[in-house]
């Protein structure tokens, strides 16, 4: 079904499912129930508005406030007089111009509309899966946003993973902090998406999407005993100043927001209730409360693996030319991609000037690697500064689109008041005009952006391998954190793939000879585990020749998936996932620290006889963190296998089905 099709039933669900209510305007409570019935929303109208959930008629969320306010100083929410309130529900499918999780996305709500003297209204949503709300104006002219007021009030003995930050100027690279709710005081601030673990049960992760023409949201904690979590938003930037190539400082900021359209719905706010732990991973609500397609030929856009050359540091050996920025390098890392079925490379910090992309290294031929990556049919993607690419966008797109180049990695953006939110939109669409894909780094957490512009394949706002070049802070623990709380908001392009490992005993940071924490097979697992449709090679060329087993998995593992099912997960522990692409299964496990053994049942196998080619930690990969075994073996739905992870560990299959067999 192409994507009219979608939005037709869209709309024809939203006409003729509506039940207007107009019988009591001063209705006091509104209510709302997820399909299935186990979520269910109360919405109170006193002197202003506020909400609460209930997951199996447990209050999981506290009356919280609900306010926006505008101009100058008019409150919506502020004593509410509601004039008409609509019930609707939605039942679509959604076909993913990039499935990074699944082809066919399943979209069921039961949906909610309050319009209330004022010009501005409020849409709920529930899901099976989770609640979402957003504001709506109708005013003609454009608003001034001054805040929002969006409280989450949470239960005092409630617990959870937040990602501390220290200011708005953010990476949104952070490692988690588990501590109870109640210890998040107003003096601390976090990004999105943070995970509650709630006393009456289920996990409850927070979030935002659809964040458009708007500043992100951040929380911040209480002092009043409340265990309340406040929205708080970066204002918009008045002046700023370039203190580096790439740095850009924000050092006089306006007393509101955004100035937006009055016309309009704003960014919807996310409340993910599971469960498990594994339905975190497995959910897709922020794609689905995402701005629908915006391009009409995305024919051209292609997933796929890419050989990096930053994290390794250029270090290729055994050649007979001096490794860098150089031709003679790329054209190895060209000749590598061709030779293993990665469909790009990557030219990172080095190849131009961070401050002017038309200054190219001397050491390049450009039209000579162009030439080249055509006839091997490999693709080049290009690293820039935001704030260069910003002063020459036309110029350069245009020279890039002239140039054949296949996509552009975005860095050191480090912000996202209205400004820079603006500016992410603003490239993912000049850029798919070219047919240019987009990866961003130094970025915040992702919002859906990449369903309106899913050229937009992946980005960084995460703390990746980079990490392990100057620090330890990338380890198991943190491996075993971000899938169920970072991935949730979107794909992240961690960058995997090390072949230098270590335990933690023997671990050290080297920034041009760098290693991973962790064993090798931990390192394959996050292949199918970690999502992103454009996925890293990090290491060198030289060392993944080494290693050919390593390459038949890594040449053949897919970077968008069909199907997707979490067998087993526990939070910063370990995880399990099986991920399906046309006939062919992978499964990838992880665990922290900690040797455990596991078990996978193969129930979600169809009937037949399978090959598995299965990658193990080594008998020694306690101690030798690089040591790995591969076997092969027959298998069937009616097996379950018990799996060994040593300290830091892994285990990934590739499961097909196949007439021969190899003993």
């Amino acid at each position: 079904m192409n994507i009219m099709k979608v939005f037709s039933i869209f709309l024809f669900v939203m006409l003729f499912a509506q039940k207007p209510y107009n019988s009591n305007l001063y209705a006091k409570v509104v209510e709302l129930s997820s399909p299935n019935g186990k979520i269910h929303v109360e919405i109170k109208l006193n002197d202003k508005i506020y909400y609460s959930i209930f997951f199996n008629s447990k209050e999981i969320l506290k009356p919280s406030p609900i306010s926006l306010t505008v101009n100058e100083g008019l409150i919506l929410g502020k004593n509410p007089r509601l004039t008409h309130f609509e019930n609707s529900n939605i039942d679509e499918k959604i076909y993913p111009v990039v499935p990074e999780k699944r082809k066919v996305i399943k979209n069921q709500c039961n949906e909610l509309f309050l319009n209330f003297e004022g010009k501005y209204g409020l849409v709920f949503r529930a899901y099976n899966d989770g609640v979402a709300y957003r504001f709506v104006t109708k005013f003609k002219e454009d608003l001034k946003v001054i805040s929002e007021e969006a409280g989450f009030n949470l239960a005092k003995d409630d617990s959870m993973y937040i990602p501390f930050e220290e200011s708005f100027l953010t990476h949104s690279e952070r490692l988690y902090s588990y501590l109870p709710v109640s210890e998040v005081t107003s003096d601390k601030m976090c990004s999105l998406p943070v995970l509650v673990y709630s006393t009456e049960g289920p996990r409850i992760a927070i979030t935002e999407a659809d964040l458009d023409d708007y500043p992100g949201m951040y929380l911040q904690g209480s002092d009043d005993g409340t265990s309340g979590l406040t929205a708080i938003f970066p204002a918009y930037p008045l002046k700023e100043k370039q203190t580096n190539d790439r740095t850009v400082k924000v050092t006089e900021i306006a007393d509101y927001i955004a100035i937006t359209k009055g016309d309009r719905s704003y960014p919807w706010r996310v409340i993910v209730i599971a469960e498990n732990d594994g339905d975190l991973i497995e959910t897709d609500i922020v794609y689905r409360l995402a701005k629908p397609l915006q391009l009409k030929d995305t024919s051209w856009i292609r997933p796929g693996k890419v050989a990096w050359d930053w994290w390794n540091a250029n270090n290729i050996y055994g050649v007979d030319f001096k490794a860098g920025i150089n031709t003679e390098t790329y054209k190895y890392y060209i000749d590598f991609a061709a030779e293993n079925n990665i469909e790009y490379i990557i030219m990172d910090e080095g190849w131009s000037d961070p401050s002017d992309l038309f200054k190219i290294n001397p050491e390049l031929n450009m039209d000579e690697l162009l030439q080249y990556s055509e006839q091997k049919n490999v693709g080049i993607i290009l690293w820039c500064v935001w704030i260069t690419l910003d002063k020459q966008l036309q110029p350069a797109l245009d020279l890039f689109e002239k140039w054949g180049i296949k996509g552009i990695k975005v860095d050191f953006m480090q912000r996202d008041d209205q400004k820079m939110v603006n500016y992410y939109h603003k490239i993912a669409s000049e850029a798919a005009k070219r047919q240019l894909l987009v990866d961003f780094h130094g970025s915040y957490k992702p919002t859906g952006l990449r369903r309106a512009y899913p050229n937009v394949l992946t980005r960084e706002g995460v703390q990746g391998l980079e990490q392990s070049k100057w620090c330890d802070n990338v380890n198991p623990e943190h491996d075993l954190t971000i899938p169920f709380i970072r991935m949730l908001a979107g794909p992240m392009d961690y960058t995997p793939g090390a072949m230098i490992n270590a335990q933690k005993r023997s671990f050290h940071p080297d920034f041009y000879k760098p290693m991973s924490q962790g064993t090798r097979v931990h390192q394959l697992a996050m292949y199918v585990i970690f999502e992103s449709p454009l996925q890293m090679l990090a290491d060198s060329p030289s060392n993944y020749e080494r290693e050919p087993e390593i390459m038949e998995f890594l040449s053949k593992v897919p970077t968008v998936w069909d199907e997707t099912i979490v067998l087993n997960a526990r939070v910063s522990d370990y995880v399990i996932v099986a991920r399906r692409s046309k006939n062919e299964w992978y499964i990838g496990a992880m665990s922290d620290w900690t040797p455990r053994t596991l078990q996978i049942n193969l129930s979600f196998l169809e009937e037949g006889e399978y090959v598995a080619e299965i990658y193990s930690d080594g008998a020694n990969a306690s101690g030798y963190a690089s040591d790995f075994k591969k076997t092969i073996q027959r298998v069937t739905q009616k097996e379950k296998l018990d799996i060994n992870l040593a300290p830091g560990g892994g285990w990934v299959a590739r499961i097909y089905k196949s007439k021969a067999f190899i003993k």
